[in-house]
């Protein structure tokens, strides 16, 4: 494990991971680089063992030889992990109750989906499953708009069963402790071309969830994607709660909705999801008509 977080802090690059965790050498190298990142502040000099391997080294400061996470050599989106005990406010252990709040968090690159809404079961396994959210300009090399992207569960690379047995497992747990979810989007209001949700009102949507408040709000479906949003918020105009509202031209708020609508079915229909989930599920997902059509057994 200690391998795996040395050598994200250096950018997370596949073959330099591939590097360590091999051989004993591969292995003594993974130590060297711990003992250097340690002495770093000290001008600790470079290991015999990590020479000619520069591409390993290209984030560290060449003046005071520590880490420099806004060095792009090697990617824009640098990963990093620490133990949990260097958090200075950390709650150990990490163990606490059911939660009564679980909030699926996205980014709506394309400014249709509500800031915050709140989940029904079968929107909770269609959400996860689907694991939307939006490639942002500067996360990736070649982005330089947003761009729809569905991972399941928000981590498709790294599922070992169906996305489908991960939902259904959260949505039970969720009705057996009396939880709800949310889906909070901080994504862009208005459009592609508008602002990005401000963070202030993020939190302070978060806060009401924490404290109950928003659970009691009223609320209104939207018409493209069936969520439930609620239309009064703490610390938030009420007129940003509706996505619509922050769109002047709305008939491209709603040529963009069903945009959005049909990339939701489309990712649906191509991974074959609707064939391991119940009929309830699938139309959880954008109403209206259907570029693909979808359904369990289809």
């Amino acid at each position: 494990m200690q391998t795996v977080q040395i050598v994200l802090q250096f950018g997370g690059r596949a073959d330099a991971l591939d590097r360590f965790g091999q051989t004993p050498a591969d292995d003594a190298k993974a130590e060297d680089m711990k003992t250097l990142i340690s002495n770093a502040a000290a001008g600790a000099p470079v290991p015999s063992s990590l020479q000619g391997t520069p591409e390993l080294l290209a984030f560290l400061d060449d003046g005071s030889r520590l880490v420099d996470f806004d060095d792009l050599t090697v990617t824009e989106n640098t990963r990093c992990a620490y133990p949990l005990q260097a958090i200075p406010n950390a709650k150990l252990p990490a163990i606490g109750s059911h939660p009564t709040n679980v909030v699926l968090l996205t980014c709506d690159g394309f400014g249709v989906l509500p800031p915050v809404s709140k989940l029904t079961p079968e929107q909770v396994i269609y959400h996860f499953i689907s694991g939307f959210t939006s490639k942002m300009a500067g996360t990736e090399e070649g982005v330089t708009k947003p761009v729809a992207a569905f991972s399941s569960c928000y981590g498709e690379p790294f599922l070992v069963w169906h996305p489908a047995k991960y939902a259904t497992m959260l949505a039970e747990k969720l009705t057996e402790h009396s939880a709800t979810a949310w889906l909070l989007n901080t994504g862009w209001l208005g459009g592609a071309g508008g602002q990005r949700c401000p963070l202030k009102y993020s939190r302070a949507i978060v806060d009401a969830i924490h404290s109950g408040e928003l659970a009691k709000a009223p609320t209104k479906v939207d018409a493209h994607f069936g969520l439930h949003y609620p239309t009064e918020c703490a610390g938030v105009p009420s007129e940003l709660l509706d996505p619509a509202s922050s769109w002047a031209d709305k008939e491209g708020f709603a040529a963009t909705s069903r945009e959005l609508a049909a990339l939701f079915h489309k990712n649906f229909a191509e991974k074959k999801y609707a064939d391991a989930v119940e009929p309830a599920v699938v139309a959880a997902g954008p109403v209206g008509a259907h570029a693909y059509p979808i359904g369990k057994g289809e």
